[in-house]
This record gives structure tokens, sequence and C-alpha cells, in this order.
């Protein structure tokens, strides 16, 4: 926290050298004055008690560098423009805004590469054998097997088994340290910090005494349901009463601001490639016009958001024929006109979707959408198929920029998708952007 404070502070002197010193050439002497560093200083000590707020202190172990480093530009954000309504307020007219905005990406660049470098020491000396978290499994089945092995390929989380507690000795787990009912013995002999309960179902009658033997000597537990497999990435817990439930399919995206922030992006990002690609789109349309009769834009039947239909939108690419609307498209398409078979290789056709995504039909990125027809037949053959359709569908995706795309795998493209889902973040989006820009949209389809 210390640190964080004092790096928040002296990001504002940076700013200033960057902005008066490298840009200008001279340096405005009035924001380096009293007033303007007293601000910097209850700015940085506010900032720290906002981390703080937000649950940024604590084990590095299990956070997700990406989900930090977003939360990090999205506080420090909030943190400049609260800055700038209390400078306005009282009346600390003569700031630069320019300032500030450099404060912002300064102090937010300085926060994440010091909590780069404070991962990359503790991963080091994890591996090393230091900083150990010491935990005991109880139970010996398939989960306290799976659980070890996931440590194995981690080691910088630093957490070291000290043996596991069962009826019956099996290898691979380590040292036996004896049976359940001799828990509380075992846990007044070992100095541990966790106790990682792995039952399976048919020891479950076993719970309320390894939970109350924790209890009684003061050691945490956490718990591996037997039904561990089923459970997505991201799960959420509601309360009705004494009843918990747990929401199977909670995702990134059911938080309101994500969901708000995804789709500022999408507008946004479609009215900017129309206005840019505007010339290419014209372009292009006159060429389907010439390739063959017929109009320019191709409209479908495709399944969005919540199983609802939609027309989505492509430059025309085939010959108009009877399967246009359940037909599925192959690499050697006779269907294809020389035109079309061009614009379809890099992707070109796909433009139009803009449209689709500024209505708000579709995302920039997302899961492709599939025509009715095949949405039917999909979701009794492949598992978790009309899981995709809990977010809009995508221009582009994770499945796509991994090469399965046309005529491949569909079994394949959910998982990519279904992944995707369930681990959303923006930094994912900007990635999966990128990757598509740069190489994503050339496709193995070949020109007639």
């Amino acid at each position: 926290m210390l640190s964080d404070g004092i790096i928040i502070f002296l990001s504002y002197f940076v700013s200033l050298f960057i902005r008066f010193v490298l840009m200008n050439g001279t340096v405005s002497l009035i924001l380096w004055r009293y007033p303007y560093t007293l601000v910097a200083v209850m700015y940085s000590i506010a900032m720290v008690f906002f981390y703080y707020g937000m649950r940024m202190y604590g084990s590095y172990r299990f956070k997700a560098a990406g989900v930090e480093n977003l939360s990090i530009l999205s506080i420090n954000g909030v943190g400049i423009m609260s800055l700038m309504s209390v400078m306005y307020i009282l009346r600390l007219e003569d700031f630069s805004r320019s300032v500030l905005i450099i404060y912002w990406a300064v102090s937010s660049v300085a926060v994440i590469l010091k909590r780069f470098i404070v991962r990359k020491i503790l991963h080091h000396y994890r591996r090393l054998g230091y900083n150990q978290k010491h935990v005991i499994i109880v139970g010996n089945g398939h989960h306290a097997f799976q659980y070890v092995e996931d440590l194995k390929r981690n080691p910088h989380l630093g957490i070291t088994v000290d043996g596991y507690v069962s009826k019956f000795q099996k290898e691979g787990l380590g040292k036996c340290l004896g049976s359940y009912e001799e828990l509380e013995q075992i846990l007044q002999e070992n100095d541990i910090d966790e106790l990682i309960v792995a039952l399976e179902p048919h020891e479950i009658h076993f719970m309320k005494y390894v939970i109350s033997c924790a209890d009684k000597e003061g050691v945490r537990l956490s718990l591996i349901p037997f039904f561990n497999d089923y459970f997505p990435a991201n799960v959420r817990m509601e309360r009705v009463g004494k009843s918990k439930l747990i929401d199977m399919r909670a995702t990134p995206l059911d938080n309101l601001l994500a969901g708000v922030v995804k789709r500022a992006i999408d507008v946004v990002g479609s009215g900017l490639g129309l206005l840019l690609l505007s010339p290419l789109m014209i372009a292009v349309a006159i060429g389907v016009k010439l390739s063959s009769p017929g109009p320019v834009l191709f409209k479908q039947d495709r399944i969005g958001l919540n199983k609802k239909p939609f027309k989505m939108l492509k430059f025309r690419s085939m010959r108009v024929n009877a399967t246009e609307q359940t037909g599925w498209s192959t690499d050697t398409d006779p269907r294809k006109t020389k035109f079309g078979s061009i614009i379809r290789k890099f992707s070109i056709d796909e433009l139009p979707q803009l449209i689709n995504v500024l209505k708000g039909d579709m995302s920039l990125v997302g899961p492709r959408p599939e025509v009715p027809h095949y949405v039917r037949q999909f979701k009794e053959d492949v598992p978790l198929y009309l899981v995709r359709q809990q977010i809009r569908p995508g221009m582009t995706g994770w499945a796509q920029v991994n090469g399965l795309r046309g005529d491949t795998s569909i079994e394949e493209r959910v998982k990519y998708d279904i992944w995707y889902i369930e681990n959303w973040s923006l930094w994912l989006d900007i990635k999966i952007l990128f990757m598509t820009v740069f190489g994503g949209m050339i496709n193995n389809e070949k020109i007639n």
C-alpha cells in the first residue's frame, strides 16, 4: 500500500516532466507549487484507500494478472475523473487536463509494472521452495489427485501438500497421515495453513465431522465438491432463506459494468469501422453487383442472444440459389462467384456485419452465429451448444482466431466459445481483435 502511494505521488511529477519538458521544452512552474503538490499527496492517499476498498491488496497466488490490470486501469480512470471534479469545485482551474490524462497513464503503468515485478519475484522464490502454503488433503479420490496434479503444474502458487487423510492408502498423493476418524489429532500434530476437502460422493457423511474438526482447531478449510467437473470457470452463489443456490452459468458479462463497457466498445468500434471502411465497402458493393445478378447484400437468418433470430448481413459472395438459407459452405463451393471467392478469402464479405453490431444484434467479439436449421441440429448432437447464446454473437471470436472457421469441427468450436464466455475480459477481446486484424482475416478458402 505504501509503495502504491509513493508510485502514484511520484507519477505526478513524471507527468509534468513529460508534458512540459519533453513535449513543450519548457517548465510550467505554477504546476509545481504548493496547492498542486498537496493535491497530489491527498490524491495518492485517497487512491490507496480506493484500492483497498476494491480489494486490490491480498495474496497474489490466485489473482489473474489480466483481471487485476484491467481493475487498476478502471480504478485510476475513476480516480482521475474524480480529481478533475474536485479541482474544479475548489476553483483550482489553472491546471492542464492533458497532464491529468498523462498522470492516469503513467500511474497506471507504474503500478501495473510494480505488481508484475512483485509477482515474478514471488513466483521465483516459491519455485525454490520459499513462501510456501502448507495444506493437508482430506480424501484420496479423483479430485484429490487432480488437485495434486494441478499444483505440480503450477509451482509458482507455492502450495505444499504435507499429506492426505483417508481410510485407504494410495500411491501418488504423498504421505498418508491417518484415517478420517483421526483427523482431529492429525490437525493438532501438524502446523498447516489450510485443509483441502476432496471427499467422494459415497464419503459425504464424513463432511460434518471434517468441518467440525477444522473449526475446533481453528484451521481454514476449502472444499472441492464432488461435482467439481460440472462447474464452469465462474460460479455465483445466491441465497433464498436457508437455501444456497449455485448459478452454474454465471459469466463475467453478467456484471453490469462489464456489459456496458463491452457494448460501448461495440458501438464506438462499429461506428468508426463503418466510417473508415466506407470507401472499401462501396468498391466491394460495386464489385458484387458486377459479378453476378442479384442484391449486393445477402441477408440470412441467424440465431443471436437468448436464442432470438436476426438478419445477419454479408456482401453476397455466391450466385442466388435455392439453398442459400440452409446450405453449408465448403472450401470449393461451386456456388461462389470469382469475385465472391476473393472477398471471402480475406473476410471482406463480413464487413456489413458492422451494421449488425451497431444495431445490437451482434458484438465485435463473440461466438459466431449459426443459421436456425443447424442450431436445431447441433443442440441435439453437441453438448453445451446453446450455452453460446447467453451472449451476443460476434464478427470474430476465440474459436475463429484459433483456426476453427468454415468447414471445421463444431465440437471444437463450442469448446473454444464456452471458454471465451467463462473467461471473458476486456483484454481478451482486445487480443482477439488484434489477432483478427493481424492475420485472422485470411482464411484457408481457395480462390476459384
